[in-house]
């Protein structure tokens, strides 16, 4: 059966033994070879949200549930990333910087159930749920997630800015109302 807190301990001994991703990777890899433990260690996702399992200056594991045909702009994260996903799917793209402050698009990568993948930490991406139902992923980074300044880039313009996590964490409260609207107008 999963456990939170054993993934938990046993992604910090991984990142304690070896501060690259590569540790955690297969802590995480191992935890998704059985996806609906996992899923029912965490719980079936209700709503689209970021809910801390643990947070440090060192290591920080995320449960991110994104919401059905929820986008999110293209943003870094400044330090390592591993992405697993336990229910649904969720697709990638990945940028690359021009000259001026933009980017253009790179390549794409789309992960499902069991996959876990590693993002370095110049990696540029944007993140889609493509189906039409929420995707449930544990995202484990390799320093504070809320502490480091990061970048995001303007969907339209493609320009980059400063990026508040506040604001993204917002933006999955607006999928909520809108989902529950959305429901309620059909019920």
């Amino acid at each position: 059966m999963f456990d939170v807190e054993r993934l938990i301990a046993d992604c910090r001994a991984a990142h304690a033994e070896d501060r690259t991703h590569k540790a955690v990777r297969e802590v995480l890899a191992r935890a998704l070879a059985e996806p609906r433990a996992m899923l029912q260690g965490l719980g079936e996702p209700v709503r689209a949200e970021v809910r801390k399992l643990y947070h440090s200056p060192e290591l920080t594991i995320l449960n991110v549930v994104w919401g059905a045909h929820m986008t999110i702009y293209p943003h870094n994260h400044r330090m390592w990333g591993v992405i697993g996903i336990y229910t649904g799917r969720e697709d990638n793209i990945f940028w690359r910087r021009l000259p001026g402050g933009r980017i253009e698009a790179a390549g794409a990568q789309s992960l499902c159930e069991r996959d876990a993948v590693p993002l370095g930490p110049e990696i540029i991406h944007s993140v889609t749920n493509p189906i039409p139902r929420l995707t449930g992923a544990i995202h484990v980074y390799g320093g504070d997630f809320f502490a480091t300044e990061r970048s995001e880039w303007d969907p339209e313009t493609l320009l980059e800015q400063r990026c508040e996590s506040q604001s993204t964490l917002r933006y999955f409260d607006e999928w909520n109302r809108l989902h529950a609207r959305r429901s309620a107008s059909t019920t």
